[in-house]
């Protein structure tokens, strides 16, 4: 099912594939609200840019977020000060409280309908067990010198709190009306568009770039990187710096009057709340259900855990769209903005947002724009891309080491459980044939799809996925539908599929 946000377009704008060989100033790789942000401010600077993207604007991870703009990234800001000072955590805060205003900016500039609305933002908890770590987060915001935040008892919500963090004047919007204005902008100042074109790879010969995409070349002085998991695997090496993580978004007709702002906990069952105008009305959107991509998920903790939780508050709801989507996550927790790599200082990256990717993106796309021009931005060093600091985080570099060994090979050499006559219809797993591991989708009529369940990315095996019946990698995070066709990065070539006639 479409997310709400790309139902809400009914006249997308559509654009053409790429079908020759061009030469550009600036080449992105990405048509997310990351590219194109790039892409807005560098064409409003006079800069020759061409954007190359795979799918549909927005249609991919921007189409299907949550769309909060704000700064409270979690119970965050302890943490950013714990590990490295007041000076870094006050930075962080700032990029993204400007990035809010950036993106007002843009909108007041542009004229762009995008049912923009202030909201307040809430950290919240309902356990008195957790209280303690919100009061130590809003002493940290107030030693920062943040004045737009406090503690609060009350926040509006159908049910009671024992307390939260407020961030004032925080927004929310529809994502892909707002990329619809900024694609509006950026062909008016002649940038190029290219949808259903997909790069495949990224030269650096002499002074010049050349991206590879449909058989074709663009030439470039300069590339950014803006596909939400960087593709180009050497140099970078961001394959071994962060994981994919999938969460699920439901769209509630309550039949209820709703409250005001934003809201999210901080402890798992992670449930996020937000409102969004729908014909005439107002719907809920609920997240969460958050797992590893890759790992084993059933419909009952994903979708299932959304729907019972908001039952509980308006038990006569009606869910009118579902959806989900990936998220970045380094393995300190701060996203990589800045050159792709040392040895190639004109080549940039946006990633690793986590699950503040409104944000980000604006701080990335001023950050690289700055680089581009030479200026110095001062929060660059906070997101340095090239960064090698000691990962903080050891256990999740644990665990992502286990997983890709044992994903990469160990579980290669172990034989599958599953037996063909135990799949079900509209069901899969992995089965073994003249010992070849063997990819199987039984669809709802008992029609097989056979696909060799090895992704082509970097050769991890693939765990079925049967909340949404893919084929997911637990490496990385690439995806793959039954049938063997990529729909997510960093992959992007199809599984090789088997007849099994």
């Amino acid at each position: 099912m479409d997310s709400l946000w790309i139902d809400s377009i009914k006249n997308n704008i559509e654009y053409e594939s790429l079908n020759e060989n061009i030469s550009t100033d600036i080449c992105i790789i990405g048509a997310g609200i990351f590219g194109l942000t790039c892409a807005y401010y560098l064409t409003k600077l006079g800069f020759n840019v061409t954007v190359l993207e795979k799918y549909k604007i927005g249609e991919k991870n921007t189409g299907h977020t949550t769309a909060k703009i704000t700064s409270q990234h979690g119970l965050f800001y302890n943490y950013l000060v714990n590990s490295y000072g007041k000076k870094y955590a006050r930075d962080y805060l700032m990029a993204n409280e400007k990035a809010i205003d950036n993106i007002k900016n843009i909108i007041d500039n542009e004229k762009i309908k995008c049912d923009f609305e202030y909201q307040n933002n809430y950290v919240y908890t309902t356990s008195k067990n957790e209280i303690r770590a919100l009061k130590k987060e809003a002493q940290t915001l107030e030693d920062l010198g943040f004045q737009n935040c406090n503690f609060v008892t009350k926040a509006g919500l159908p049910f009671e709190i024992v307390g939260a963090v407020c961030f004032k004047n925080q927004a929310q919007f529809n994502p892909l009306k707002y990329l619809l204005g900024l694609c509006k902008s950026i062909s008016l100042q002649n940038g190029k568009i290219f949808t259903d074109t997909t790069a495949t790879d990224v030269k650096n010969i002499g002074d010049e770039f050349i991206t590879f995409a449909n058989n074709h070349m663009v030439k470039s002085k300069y590339v950014i990187v803006a596909t939400h998991y960087p593709f180009v695997n050497f140099p970078g090496f961001y394959f071994l710096k962060m994981y994919q993580s999938t969460s699920y978004v439901i769209a509630v007709d309550t039949k209820k009057t709703l409250f005001n702002g934003m809201y999210i906990n901080f402890t798992n069952p992670i449930f996020s709340y937000r409102t969004v105008p729908y014909n005439g009305k107002k719907l809920l959107l609920v997240a969460g259900g958050d797992h590893k991509t890759g790992s084993p998920a059933s419909y009952k903790d994903t979708y299932g855990i959304l729907e019972d939780e908001v039952k509980k508050f308006y038990p006569d709801c009606e869910v009118l769209y579902k959806w989900n989507t990936r998220d970045c996550i380094p393995l300190d927790k701060i996203p990589y903005i800045g050159r792709y790599s040392n040895i190639m200082p004109n080549m940039f990256v946006g990633t690793g947002f986590k699950k503040w990717g409104i944000t980000s993106s604006n701080v990335a796309a001023n950050i690289i724009v700055d680089n581009i021009l030479g200026n110095k931005n001062k929060f660059s060093y906070v997101f340095d891309s090239t960064r090698i600091k000691p990962i903080k985080n050891k256990d999740e570099v644990k665990n992502v080491l286990i997983q890709s060994t044992n994903s990469l090979f160990l579980n290669k050499l172990k034989r599958p459980n599953t037996k063909f006559e135990n799949i079900q219809n509209n069901s899969g797993g992995i089965i073994e044939i003249n010992n070849t591991k063997v990819g199987i989708y039984k669809d709802l009529n008992g029609k097989i799809y056979a696909v060799k369940p090895i992704c082509t990315h970097l050769g991890c095996l693939l765990s079925w996925n049967d909340v949404d019946k893919t084929w997911d990698c637990p490496c990385h995070g690439s995806r793959f539908d039954f049938t063997g066709k990529n729909i997510y990065d960093p992959a992007f070539k199809d599984l090789e599929k088997y007849n099994l006639d």
